[in-house]
Order: structure tokens, then sequence, then C-alpha cells
């Protein structure tokens, strides 16, 4: 993109000159994306094996979200939620047909989506459990960066330059139900956890441990809230994560991947837990119909092409690689995950250089944490993208160990 002089403006120093450094950026100035794959302003090509952040489910760009949007933005882009939008009632119809709730709230975002699950749980409990409060959440878990999502959150590296944080949350370890029960008082609302902990470096629960939450939570009365912000819409092989455990939580938050890329975030609920009256909460852009659109457009495009069972097979083959990767090449501790939600740890503290050296050879990963690796490609990646991925990873760990 050229200036009206000519030259070719140096975005990276732009950007360090207005926006606020809260991000440490890859040294790349991205500007055009299509399937699985992005280019630089200088035409260099990259596998995007990290997704927007298990965003992008359908791929940069997927013709039937683009063609949705276009058309939406010609008819009506915002009107507010003091009048009823087509869209928004026709994306919650889809999400609760296709699931086992029964009430939707739009908001704009994962963290949105959490705090509005908080305040639900709150209100629940002020009902109905003697004005019950606190909420249990795991160890290393993320649930988003304003104050009460950061609070909730089971990483103290992140809270500290924040404190004193809201109160009102219990941190145990992830997959310990013997932990959740210690921690259970009268002042218990509910539990949050994560189906898997994404942020935290892709770890998976013990098998059973969900579901002995679930009777938990049952047999104490309390809500079970699953943030499935990055675990939905397909991303573990199933259209939501919590079916992998054969549970149905009383609250669930979503975003990143219902807009197929565009901006939106959602609390389902079942009707015991749907405790908001008017005035309790609001958003003045949650549910647009722009975002409700493309989201519309994304979702029925997931169900109809049963996306999570590509999904599922494409992830098998992603583990299987980097399995095959490990024994060949060592330095590997662990390849785990669930469908296209892939975490790679090593033996040492590598991550961060591996990404710098697999940004060169083409390929976007994230790391973590500074043994972990983060996979989480569009969901119709293709095999020979995924084989392609895994001989870039060979390549650059070739490159560490030599």
């Amino acid at each position: 993109m050229k200036s009206a002089e000519g030259e070719v403006p140096d975005w990276k120093e732009l950007e360090r000159k207005y926006l606020m450094r809260t991000y440490v950026r890859a040294p790349v100035v991205l500007v055009r994306g299509e399937g699985a794959r992005v280019w630089d302003e200088e035409g260099r090509e990259y596998l995007d094996f990290v997704g927007g952040i298990a965003v992008n489910v359908l791929g940069h760009c997927h013709p039937a979200v683009v063609e949705t949007i276009k058309e939406q933005a010609q008819t009506l882009i915002h009107a507010s939620n003091l009048y009823y939008t087509i869209p928004q009632i026709k994306l919650a119809r889809l999400l609760v047909e296709h699931s086992p709730f029964d009430k939707v709230f739009f908001c704009n975002s994962g963290a949105e989506a959490v705090e509005g699950a908080i305040k639900l749980a709150r209100k629940y409990g002020k009902m109905h459990l003697e004005g019950a409060y606190e909420i249990i959440t795991a160890e290393n878990s993320f649930h988003g960066r304003t104050l009460a999502a950061l609070a909730a959150t089971g990483q103290p590296e992140l809270q500290k330059p924040f404190e004193p944080l809201p109160e009102g949350f219990r941190r145990v370890e992830y997959g310990d139900i013997e932990a959740i029960k210690r921690a259970t008082t009268r002042k218990t609302c509910g539990v949050m956890l994560e189906p898997i902990q994404g942020e935290g470096g892709v770890i998976v629960p013990p098998p059973n441990y969900l579901k002995e939450v679930r009777e938990w939570c049952d047999e104490r009365g309390i809500l079970l809230i699953l943030d499935e912000v990055q675990t939905g819409m397909g991303r573990l092989g199933k259209l939501f994560g919590f079916e992998l455990y054969g549970i149905t939580p009383d609250i669930a938050t979503l975003a990143k991947g219902l807009g197929g890329g565009f901006p939106i975030g959602a609390i389902l609920a079942k009707e015991k837990a749907s405790v908001f009256a008017p005035r309790d909460h609001a958003s003045t852009f949650g549910g647009n119909p722009l975002a409700c659109a493309a989201a519309y457009a994304a979702l029925k495009f997931i169900i109809e092409n049963d996306i999570p069972e590509k999904a599922k097979r494409a992830g098998e083959r992603l583990r299987r690689k980097l399995r095959e990767l490990a024994q060949g090449e060592g330095h590997i501790r662990e390849v785990r995950g669930e469908g296209l939600l892939v975490g790679v740890e090593f033996d040492e503290d590598v991550a961060p250089k591996l990404s710098e050296i697999c940004l060169k050879k083409g390929l976007l990963v994230n790391p973590v944490r500074p043994k972990v690796i983060r996979l989480a490609p569009p969901l119709i990646v293709r095999e020979r993208e995924i084989d392609e991925a895994v001989e870039k990873i060979r390549e650059a760990m070739r490159e560490i160990w030599r």
C-alpha cells in the first residue's frame, strides 16, 4: 500500500508511534488471507496455523461469510437492542436448535461473554443460593482481560499489575475433582472451567473429570459454567467441546469461531440459569445485525457441512504426524489436544525461537508457553497443508538442534 507520494509506509514504525504497546507482534505486516494462508505486504505467503487465535474456523475470507457481510452491510449494520432485528433472532434460534440450551445473550467478545456469565451466576446465587457469589475456577486457566474475567483467570503473573482485583473467585488445580469439593462452601454459586485449557498450553483434563464436576454441581445445586470461547464451534471435533465428555453445562460462553472471523460473543444458558431480567445486562453493539448475519452464515455452513467431523479427522492426522516427528527427531515431550486444538511441548524452552524460525519458513504458530506451541488452524485445513506444516516444524527443529 503506497502513500500519495508513491512511498510504501513503514507500518511497523507507525504502529510503534500510534498504538499502545500491549502486544509483542511478529515482524510481518499481513495484508491478505484466503483459506488457510495469508500474505504479507511484500507478497510472502504463510501457512496459518494460528487461525486468528482459533477464530478463523472456516479459513480466511470464506465466501459464505464474505457474501453475507457484503449483503448485510448494504442493508442494516446497527440498530441497537431497543428494537427487534432479524439476524439476531435467526442466529439465536439456530444456536438453541443445535444445542442443549434454551436462551442466548449476544455480546462482542469472549471476555464480555465471561463477564456476563459471571453476572448470571451471581444473580442465580442471590435468587436461589442464599446470596452465594463465589465461583471456583482452575489454576492455569484463561478467561479474558477485563477485570472480573482476569480475576477468574488462574494465572497470577497476568493479574499482579492490576491488583486489587474483584473478589469472589477461588482457584483450584485443574483436573482435581477433590480440590473442587474442598473449595465448595455456602458462598459457592458455580464452577467455571475450560473443556481444554488453550492459553494454558492445551491442557486436556482427565477422562472423567468434567463428568464428575457436573455430578458435584448437581449434588450441591450450583451452576456449571464452561468457557467454550476457544473450544466451541467445531474446534475439538464436536460443535461444542463439552459434547466430548457427555455432559451439558448450565451456562456456556462462546466467541472466537462463532463469527467466522467477525467479532461476536454469546452466552448460552439453560432455562433454570437464564435469570437476567430487563436492565440486568446489556450491550450497545451486542447482537448487531452485521455480526449476527456473519455468525449465522458461519454457523449454518459449519452445521450443514459437518465441519466438526472434518476437524476431528484433520486433528487426528495432525497429531499422528507430530508424534511421528517426535519419534524421528526427539525433543518433543508431548503432543496433546483434541480436534484442531493441538499443543506441542518440547523438552527445552524453545517455543518462541521455534516460532520465529517457522515464521521465516512461511508457517505461523503460536508459542503459548516457553516449552509449548499451540496449533489452531482453520477447520477446513487440507491434508497436504497439515503435512506441509509438520515438515516446516521439522525443518525449524533441525535448525535449533543441529
